[in-house]
């Protein structure tokens, strides 16, 4: 540690030993963790609506290894190496829907997958 450091912790300690952190607001009370402060600017609206009608980051980092493994699957040619990404695609789509089931989104595999892919086609014209 350096100089400053060392400086800084001692008077942080110092003014916590005074009780100087206990008129602060919320004072004993649980930090709010859900902001959006780690958000860039330009994706704050766009994070707050999706939190809003219920994603959440594990939903989002398990659908995007969903969708890396199928990019994987389209330019794989191993029959081996497919049945591999097949069967971790398999666990990342029921993890997906448990997730999903869990806020009670219902989902009907199938279904959903269906219109996935007409959005992505749409998307990709």
């Amino acid at each position: 540690m350096d100089f400053s450091m060392i400086m800084s912790e001692q008077r942080i300690k110092k003014a916590y030993e005074d009780g100087d952190f206990k008129e602060l607001p919320g004072f004993g009370k649980p930090l709010n963790l859900d902001d959006d402060l780690g958000v860039p600017q330009e994706l704050k609206m766009a994070h707050r609506m999706m939190k809003n009608v219920g994603y959440s980051t594990d939903e989002m980092n398990v659908k995007k290894e969903m969708m890396r493994i199928e990019d994987l699957l389209r330019v794989c040619d191993d029959d081996l190496e497919k049945q591999e990404l097949k069967k971790s695609l398999s666990e990342n789509m029921l993890k997906y829907n448990a997730m999903l089931s869990k806020k009670r989104i219902k989902t009907n595999g199938s279904l959903f997958k269906n219109y996935e892919h007409k959005i992505e086609n749409k998307l990709l014209k």
